[in-house]
């Protein structure tokens, strides 16, 4: 089955050194990583399995000069990327960039929500051999080692944010979790499960933003290599519902993220 409005299908990393985070990444997810082919720009796709889970984008000097620093960003699926385009702005979202196409890949536009928080939009080409291709960048259905486990969403507005993507892209805001101080932890449905969360944004949180789990198979293994190679860790391992732990951390690049995974 192809994937459907409102999925997550590719995670990117904008960064200041792409040989550094290849490097970082590999060591910690495990990704391999090949040369995308575009031309102007340095983009690297990586995968786990054969399996795409997203790319890594060299910032350019005209990128830097203009504010962008290292992040990461999530794809979510739409099946008419200027129809969206359009609802998002109608409800009160920004562009960032117009659309644009990528032959063979699909039609993409970069956009923020309400409360500014970044991401992208695309309606993907499947290969003409495989029309029914389908990402699990985010594994939706089983853990999946390497790919994304968790897409949590820090606000302002956090019921202007709930309001905001379940329009837009379909999801379902059924049952929550008191943080006590932090407030409510909402989660959101989309297909056969959860997808994620949206929490209001932490004073200690720069700027609201989406933030991605990607999944390990030992916690300490991973906090350990992330010392390791340069990185810092914001959030030592944590219990969660269900006896995994998560951790938040930053990248040498200073690009945030974070791993769930079990304690061995």
């Amino acid at each position: 089955m192809a994937n459907q409005q409102g999925d997550f299908i590719w995670y990117e990393l904008m960064t200041l050194d792409a040989d550094a985070a290849q490097s970082f990444y590999g060591e910690l997810l495990g990704w391999t990583f090949q040369d995308s082919g575009q031309q102007h720009i340095d983009y690297r796709m990586f995968s786990v399995k054969d399996n795409g889970i997203g790319g890594v984008m060299q910032l350019t000097e005209d990128m830097k000069t203009n504010g962008a620093q290292s992040c990461w960003m999530g794809y979510i699926s739409v099946d008419d990327v200027d129809a969206s385009l359009k609802s998002i702005k109608d409800a009160g979202g920004s562009v960032i960039m117009e659309p644009w196409d990528i032959p063979d890949v699909g039609r993409i536009a970069f956009v923020t929500d309400p409360q500014g928080v970044m991401f992208y939009i695309m309606t993907p080409q499947p290969p003409a051999n495989s029309p029914d291709a389908t990402s699990t960048a985010f594994a939706a259905t089983q853990p999946m080692i390497g790919h994304c486990a968790w897409n949590e969403l820090a606000t302002i507005d956090q019921a202007a944010a709930v309001v905001f993507y379940t329009t837009q892209f379909g999801w379902r805001q059924e049952d929550d979790m008191d943080m006590g101080p932090m407030g409510t932890y909402q989660f959101f449905h989309h297909g056969p499960g959860m997808i994620g969360a949206v929490m209001t944004k932490p004073e200690e949180m720069p700027a609201p933003a989406w933030t991605y789990y990607f999944r390990v198979a030992d916690i300490d293994e991973a906090v350990d290599t992330i010392k390791t190679n340069g990185g810092q860790i914001l959030l030592e391992p944590t219990e969660i519902p269900g006896g995994e732990f998560q951790i938040n951390a930053i990248d040498p690049q200073g690009a945030a993220f974070a791993l769930v995974g079990p304690r061995k």
